[in-house]
């Protein structure tokens, strides 16, 4: 873990809002650097500001990552994440695309200087599968089948 990521993210709980895009069996992850060694996928999220709401952030979020825009659909897991000095509850919707093209955006929090996204690309079901576990977040422990992500309900710690 960087030292840009511990400044910014840790010794504080973050409250993130997630989405979970499918299209023609792939769904998009975002690639970051710096939270692991090597090669960290996740879905688009990040933290809620104060005053925003869940899906507002998660708009926010996916423009800012991917360049898509998209519109927030049902609610459909939680998550909690401690691993000192990071701690973030994650809230997963549902979410559509609806305009935009997809790219690999920037973390406005980390500067230009201190990118940690390096790419947002949609991965199918089997290449998910194929993935090293520790490269991937931890809620695809909580299924044997990535596809079944979707189907998740309740509260995870990962």
């Amino acid at each position: 873990m960087s030292d840009t990521v511990r400044e910014l993210y840790g010794k504080k709980l973050r409250v993130r809002a997630c989405g979970l895009c499918v299209l023609d069996e792939s769904l998009l992850l975002i690639n970051h650097s710096s939270l692991s060694v090597g090669d960290f996928w996740a879905p688009p999220g990040g933290g809620v500001e104060f005053g925003e709401e869940a899906a507002t952030c998660i708009k926010r979020e996916f423009e800012e990552e991917t360049g898509l825009k998209v519109e927030v659909g049902a609610f459909l897991f939680a998550c909690e994440f401690i691993k000192v000095p990071l701690h973030a509850v994650e809230l997963f919707f549902k979410v559509n695309w609806v305009g935009g093209n997809l790219a690999s955006g920037y973390d406005p929090e980390a500067g230009p200087a201190h990118q940690i996204i390096k790419e947002a690309r949609f991965i199918t079901w089997r290449q998910v599968s194929e993935m090293d576990p520790d490269q991937l977040h931890g809620i695809f422990n909580f299924t044997p089948n990535p596809s079944q992500i979707m189907e998740l309900r309740g509260y995870f710690k990962v």
